[in-house]
């Protein structure tokens, strides 16, 4: 019987150790045939944690970020409902709810900034032996870095949104889960500088000026947000 080490949920497996990473052997991803498909998210985050991955990386990883944060903040206004001196349970309700699709759009998000990469890296590889193939190939290359940017750039909004939610729970919150707040909003931080990062590495290679410039003023206009 083939050794197996669970990781993340009980429905998911790991197995056929690669490297020490950290002092921490990592295994490969693997599904048996009875079990249900990996979510999509879950696969890219465990690509994010294996360095031998060289297309998923800090873009994805700052979306999860950011996913973690808006989760943290979703448990820390559920954990105020109904506690003295806290706001009205009216208060939270929507905070969660918003929260809760922050945490879904990002980690969505993470897979999408993966997504991205590869479709970058296929266009780079198209075929360019006649005037034909160069051009048809210029164009995915454009139209892929273009998405490249938008997406992290999408993330780094959602991920400023979070860092709002996070300040409306502060002083507003169960005093016991402070620090998970706290988490929540350095996680959240941590992940819109890292989406913008990402966001400034790609846009010089978008050759449409007017599109450079737009994607330019929103980064611009959540730099000076936080």
């Amino acid at each position: 019987m083939a050794y197996k080490k669970a990781c993340i949920c009980n429905h998911i497996h790991l197995r056929h150790p690669r490297q020490a990473f950290f002092g921490v052997t990592l295994y490969e991803p693997v599904i048996a045939e009875s079990d249900f498909i990996v979510e999509p998210t879950i696969k890219t985050f465990l690509r994010i944690l294996d360095p031998a991955d060289n297309s998923t990386g800090g873009g994805s990883a700052s979306a999860v970020a950011g996913g973690m944060a808006a989760a943290l903040a979703a448990m820390v206004a559920r954990l105020s409902m109904g506690k003295p001196g806290m706001e009205p349970d009216a208060f939270y309700r929507p905070i969660i709810d918003e929260a809760e699709d922050l945490s879904r759009r990002l980690l969505q998000g993470a897979r999408r900034d993966s997504e991205s990469f590869d479709a970058v890296m296929a266009a780079f590889r198209l075929p360019k032996t006649s005037e034909k193939e160069r051009a048809a190939r210029q164009e995915a290359v454009a139209e892929a870095m273009l998405q490249a940017t938008r997406i992290p750039l999408e993330n780094a909004e959602s991920c400023r949104r979070v860092i709002e939610r996070c300040r409306t729970l502060t002083g507003r919150s169960n005093p016991n889960a402070q620090s998970d707040l706290e988490c929540a909003l350095y996680l959240a931080r941590a992940g819109l500088d890292g989406c913008l990062s990402n966001v400034a590495i790609n846009l010089p290679k978008i050759k449409d000026a007017n599109q450079a410039q737009r994607i330019q003023s929103q980064a611009e206009r959540l730099k000076r947000l936080d």
